[in-house]
């Protein structure tokens, strides 16, 4: 696979409708060749003390954020056509439709690769775990800020490109 894009979200709480930031690579023959990066103002709009533990976001951090659907309308064309490739697909997939059923918008079936279980299913017990972090430094790439959703969205674009 040389042409795909690759999503991460931050979700602020327990519902996965809650995403709070998002960040995009695209990938062309094989390179990246843009990324996206994006603050949301969650809904519903509060931020669990978990939540902000893991990603370092609250309230004030997206307090003037723009809601998903405003956002969305910046990365649809970015993505448009493209496979959507996730660490851990069944989180991002369900936050995706989640923001998507939220706000009553039509969901348009995108095409969701998992590069989770294809570490699992290709590199089995050759790694330590199968993390974001631990098989992006596999291949090489260095995740210094996790849970940041850009620098997640890269790290599972290096992996993809490695797996797929």
């Amino acid at each position: 696979m040389k042409d795909f894009a690759t999503i991460d979200f931050e979700t602020a709480n327990e519902n996965l409708s809650s995403v709070c930031s998002v960040g995009v690579v695209i990938v062309r023959d094989g390179e990246i060749v843009d990324k996206y990066y994006s603050l949301i103002q969650p809904e519903p709009n509060y931020y669990n003390y978990a939540n902000s533990r893991v990603h370092g976001l609250t309230r004030e951090d997206t307090e003037m954020a723009r809601v998903f659907s405003k956002v969305w309308r910046e990365i649809d064309p970015l993505i448009e056509g493209l496979p959507l490739v996730a660490h851990n697909k069944n989180f991002d997939e369900s936050c995706l439709k989640a923001a998507f059923r939220t706000y009553c918008m039509d969901y348009p079936d995108y095409e969701f690769y998992c590069t989770l279980a294809a570490s699992r299913k290709k590199l089995g017990k050759s790694i330590i775990n199968h993390q974001l972090h631990t098989v992006a430094a596999h291949f090489g790439y260095i995740l210094e800020n996790h849970h940041n959703a850009l620098a997640d969205a890269e790290a599972c674009a290096v992996i993809a490109l490695n797996l797929y």
